[in-house]
């Protein structure tokens, strides 16, 4: 009886030391924005919703060196969502190197014999296992530029851009499990409910983290408001505050706003 053919297909995902940077959906996401020059026309594309398409963006424009989409203001046509040439170099290395991928996952495929048959399933069963996905809304990369050894607690600065840096407070025994060191490249995640928003600069608050950007979306719900910022270098933050709240800071898009947000609520990964 002929032995039934195992195929990998691979879907390739491009890491940092941050967690996932690309995959085929955000990949595909890029090429319909080149396409479409719309946000909207290129999620209903790919398919995704508008919210969860704006999230790829953000999170892709966090993590990379220089921004991969761009919003446009004015002209002709009203504005619309442009991807840069890095963006354009990104997506055509991905192609490069899925095609790389996939043709080594089929001459592997090739080698295998009715013998590896188990080896094979377990194999797919551990790259299962090995994904991670994270329910904090806001992702950072940056690089350890302070450490500061307390008693009980680790304070550690965070060089997120020219301008930005974020302040996190762990305990010392996480500080020595992920063998903090200055230089070191880690990412932080903080979530949009920890994440509060001022628009007066004359305020002073107790929060260590204070980021300023544009109001760039607001996704108003039944009770509350995700509120999106983008910081100069392209970055953004994303907070969860209610109407009554961005009625009373006369939050809109195109005004300046700050997240701010405590040491405390900042949880700090390292990737392997």
């Amino acid at each position: 009886m002929e032995q039934s053919l195992h195929r990998l297909r691979g879907k390739l995902e491009v890491d940092t030391e941050f967690g996932t940077f690309l995959g085929d959906t955000r990949i595909r996401l890029l090429e319909a924005i080149e396409s479409h020059g719309s946000i909207s026309r290129a999620a209903k594309a790919v398919p995704l919703s508008y919210k969860a398409a704006w999230d790829a963006i953000d999170a892709m424009n966090n993590l990379a060196d220089h921004p991969l989409v761009i919003r446009s203001v004015g002209g002709r046509h009203g504005g619309g969502t442009l991807l840069t040439d890095y963006g354009r170099k990104v997506v055509a290395l991905y192609r490069a190197l899925d095609a790389e991928y996939q043709g080594a996952l089929d001459r592997l495929v090739e080698s295998m014999n009715k013998d590896q048959a188990g080896d094979f399933k377990q194999f797919r069963q551990i790259l299962k296992r090995m994904s991670m996905k994270t329910s904090a809304r806001n992702q950072f990369a940056g690089t350890i530029i302070g450490l500061r050894e307390g008693d009980v607690d680790f304070e550690v600065r965070l060089r997120l851009d020219a301008q930005n840096e974020l302040v996190a407070i762990i305990t010392r025994e996480s500080a020595e499990t992920l063998g903090l060191q200055i230089g070191m490249e880690i990412s932080a995640l903080v979530k949009s409910s920890s994440v509060l928003l001022l628009t007066n600069p004359n305020v002073r608050t107790s929060a260590r983290n204070h980021l300023w950007g544009e109001v760039t979306r607001i996704l108003n719900g039944p009770v509350n408001a995700e509120i999106t910022l983008v910081m100069p270098s392209g970055k953004t933050v994303c907070a969860v505050v209610t109407h009554d709240s961005v009625e009373k800071l006369g939050l809109a898009v195109g005004e300046r706003a700050c997240a701010i947000f405590n040491a405390s609520a900042v949880i700090l990964c390292l990737f392997a």
